[in-house]
């Protein structure tokens, strides 16, 4: 199936429970299934410095980070501001939402990936705005140390 093919069957593929948090849960396994086709290493609920959580980011080979904020509905779009706080925190930002949302109510200035839970379909590619060297660093230890962590309560739950 190409990817036109795919925009257009996304909708029948969402036979999921409509609540927000089943169809954030379903846009986000695509969303990380598509990082990871693309050589990303993909991390949900990933800590920021700033105390703010990214919903789902990625590291690739190059230490180049994407942060993707998923928006479950035009409603959570219009409630949620808190995705300029993340700006700073990433090479590449995209908004991952699903093929019923109106995409002319997302900023013309960042990526689109319609996803649904299987996988994500790029819409619009994100502009690379490379990071300052410093939060670099400092990130990458972040994200080492939370993907880490969860790796070890997973294998000892007892952690």
């Amino acid at each position: 199936m190409n990817e036109i093919e795919h925009l257009e069957n996304i909708q029948n593929v969402m036979n999921i429970d409509s609540s927000r948090p089943a169809i954030t849960t379903a846009l986000t396994h695509g969303v990380c299934r598509f990082l990871t086709e693309r050589a990303f290493t993909p991390l949900r609920e990933f800590k920021l410095a700033t105390k703010r959580r990214a919903d789902v980011a990625g590291i690739d080979a190059e230490g180049r980070f994407t942060l993707v904020e998923i928006k479950s509905s035009t409603a959570d779009f219009r409630a949620d501001n808190k995705w300029h706080d993340y700006l700073a925190h990433g090479d590449f930002f995209y908004f991952a939402v699903d093929a019923s949302f109106p995409l002319e109510l997302l900023p013309a200035d960042h990526g689109i990936l319609i996803a649904d839970r299987y996988s994500a379909t790029l819409y619009r590619e994100a502009s690379e705005t490379p990071m300052n060297g410093n939060r670099r660093r400092h990130q990458l230890l972040r994200f080492a140390r939370q993907a880490g962590g969860r790796l070890e309560r997973f294998v000892d739950p007892g952690v």
